[in-house]
């Protein structure tokens, strides 16, 4: 039987916390930010945690690496 490989995309994208939960990067930071409101850019610093309902796709994709 093969092994399983790491999706490496999800592997860039995603880190799995301690309790298994997601974390992502949030997405609208790269650029034409001069148009947001400070509020706006402020709560798209760091990162979020994923719904309940994707991390277990994501925790499939990553196999057993977290990072």
């Amino acid at each position: 039987m093969p092994k399983q490989k790491t999706h490496k995309g999800t592997k860039k994208r995603f880190r799995l916390t301690a309790t298994g939960k997601a974390k992502h990067r949030q997405a609208g930071t790269s650029h034409l930010a001069t148009g947001m409101s400070a509020k706006r850019k402020r709560n798209l610093r760091g990162t979020k945690v994923v719904s309940a309902a994707m991390t277990d796709q994501i925790r499939n994709a990553l196999g057993k690496y977290s990072y």
